[in-house]
């Protein structure tokens, strides 16, 4: 299993789980498709997407479900990303986490799964 995250909005997320699956938020769904971030990168991900911003989840995501519909293609600096073309089936969902902010600004994340 290798696992990717996935940064959202609190009420985004219920509203995925009242739906039965997650369509992306209102970035992916423009860009067509779902980022991840992979555990070296979620990190800097919320920093410079998600800068102060309370009432998150991080979202563990087992890529195995997820089948040729994931891609890794180049991003940021020309590293690779995650990108799921399709909807994310909630089944794939492995662990949902508050992402708190800390008191130094920066949110705070739990061990990490590589």
């Amino acid at each position: 299993m290798f696992t990717v995250y996935k940064i959202c909005p609190a009420a985004l997320w219920r509203e995925a789980e009242r739906a039965g699956v997650f369509r992306g938020s209102e970035i992916d769904l423009h860009d067509g498709f779902i980022h991840f971030s992979t555990a070296a990168q979620v990190a800097e991900t919320a920093a410079k997407h998600f800068a102060g911003q309370r009432d998150l989840v991080l979202l563990r995501v087992d890529t195995a479900s997820l089948g040729d519909r994931l891609k890794w293609e180049p991003s940021r600096g020309a590293k690779l990303f995650p990108h799921l073309y399709g909807d994310l089936d909630l089944k794939a969902v492995t662990q949902v986490d508050p992402l708190p902010l800390g008191p130094d600004g920066r949110h705070e994340f739990r061990a990490l799964d590589i």
